[in-house]
């Protein structure tokens, strides 16, 4: 059993002014150090760290993987807690976060939360966007992240995976503006469809999954413009 109790937490940031704050308030209680590794931002991101006392690493962006785990190496504590500059933790998560220090961490666990995230002002329950469940705290000594669009973790021995009751609220996507531009930004490193037919038929596969099978129909009209968009993406690539 590791019965070390330290967290650092680290946060990738690159101009999150308008998120900043609000995530490192809500780790004031569960984290022993909060490292902000930020890669050259031109607004205001920097100026609100130093004001909430946080340590702050300037670093050249080399991509989520690579940024990530120079974070993790510079952390003080081997006990890693990974956020999102844009999401914050909920009370009950962090009285769960508390709870698990107290009686200390074993070596052989990770620690996994749910995410539920705001699309445009509203949270989304269904279209398979909840509950959205990820690996968050992890001992640094024996898991790295990998992958240039979308970063994964990689333990080096077995673990076991426990899951603390409690969300991570991600403020995700602001308007249907902001959701095209990630889709199409995303779009140009991903796989592309060999021609226009199975470009089509992923589409429809799609929508039919989150709206009807994932019951995005629940999510009302936000739920519907969701799943349109994720299927519209399909034939944009």
């Amino acid at each position: 059993m590791n019965k070390n109790v330290y967290i650092s937490a680290i946060i990738l940031t690159y101009n999150e002014q308008d998120h900043i704050a609000r995530c490192i308030k809500s780790l004031m209680d569960v984290a022993d150090q909060v490292l902000v590794v930020d890669s050259n931002s031109t607004d205001n991101t920097v100026a609100i760290c130093n004001q909430l006392g946080v340590t702050v690493l300037s670093t050249v962006w080399e991509g989520y993987s690579k940024t990530k785990n120079h974070g993790n190496q510079q952390a003080k504590y081997d006990m890693i807690l990974s956020i999102d500059a844009d999401e914050e933790l909920t009370k009950e998560l962090i009285a769960s976060i508390v709870a698990q220090k107290t009686i200390g961490f074993n070596a052989n666990e990770v620690y996994k939360f749910h995410r539920l995230n705001n699309y445009c002002g509203q949270w989304i329950r269904h279209a398979g966007w909840y509950p959205d469940t990820k690996v968050r705290i992890f001992n640094r000594q024996n898991t790295h992240w990998e992958g240039d669009v979308h970063e994964h973790l990689v333990h080096i021995t077995p673990v076991q995976e426990k899951l603390l009751s409690g969300d991570i609220l991600h403020y995700s996507i602001k308007d249907k503006a902001d959701h095209i531009a990630r889709i199409k930004k995303y779009n140009l490193l991903a796989r592309k469809y060999p021609n226009r037919l199975v470009a089509f038929l992923s589409a429809v596969s799609t929508f039919v999954k989150l709206y009807i099978v994932k019951r995005g129909f629940l999510d009302g009209k936000l739920g519907y413009q969701l799943c349109i968009i994720s299927a519209k993406a399909k034939i944009w690539r």
